[in-house]
């Protein structure tokens, strides 16, 4: 919060390649975000990943996540829309621009319009970055839709070290906002460490984006994930 964060993203609930990862903490995990965010007077987002889950999620999170694997989940986004919560809704792996705007629609049409588009990195051929992080896709949604996207540059990469210069190149191109991992000893997270900021270097990236997103015409908005 200090540096500037307004949101805590953490996973409960981790949905993994493989069944003997990491797969979060469940309710314990949701208790832990909400302790950790109202002692530091920030907004929960957390993700969803069944619809017998909805409800119990609510009851923790201020904003309920559909994550790139789900965006197709079609249930699940009728189910998330009639929460009445605000829905952060990432794009799939391989989802086109059309397939994400209309997954957005399942949601919408439950009358629950409060739905943020987030861009994390779509599958490429080339292994040298987690995923293909399309900034391109920014502008082209300004003229889309109405709905506020953020970017995701920790997912987009993989890399720790490329997250500031695709996190200033994402408010550069109209993001509405962004959303860093950040764990105190990444090399010990239980998931994606090799993405995450250390404290200080999130706080060294938010010191670097006023300037730009004032030059911009925009303000910065960002969520700060700390793994559970």
């Amino acid at each position: 919060m200090k540096s500037g964060a307004a949101v805590l993203r953490g996973g409960a609930f981790k949905p993994r390649t493989s069944p003997y990862a990491f797969q979060g903490l469940g309710e314990s995990g949701l208790k832990m975000l909400r302790e950790a965010a109202d002692r530091e007077r920030l907004a929960v987002i957390t993700e969803v990943l069944d619809v017998r889950h909805v409800e119990l999620v609510a009851q923790y999170a201020d904003m309920l996540q559909i994550g790139a694997r789900n965006m197709q989940n079609f249930s699940l986004l009728r189910e998330v829309g009639e929460s009445g919560k605000p829905v952060l809704l990432k794009r799939g792996l391989a989802a086109t621009v059309d397939e994400w705007l209309m997954a957005a629609e399942y949601i919408v049409l439950t009358g629950n319009e409060r739905v943020v588009l987030c861009e994390r990195g779509v599958r490429s051929f080339d292994s040298a970055t987690r995923n293909l992080l399309d900034l391109a896709v920014i502008p082209l949604l300004r003229q889309l839709t109405h709905l506020p996207v953020i970017v995701d540059p920790s997912h987009g990469t993989g890399i720790a070290r490329l997250v500031e210069p695709m996190a200033m190149a994402a408010i550069a191109a109209g993001a509405d906002g962004l959303l860093v991992e950040v764990h105190p000893e990444p090399h010990n997270a239980a998931s994606d460490g090799a993405q995450s900021l250390t404290p200080s270097e999130f706080a060294k990236l938010m010191r670097s984006l006023p300037d730009l997103a004032a030059a911009s015409g925009r303000a910065v908005r960002t969520a700060a994930f700390l793994p559970v």
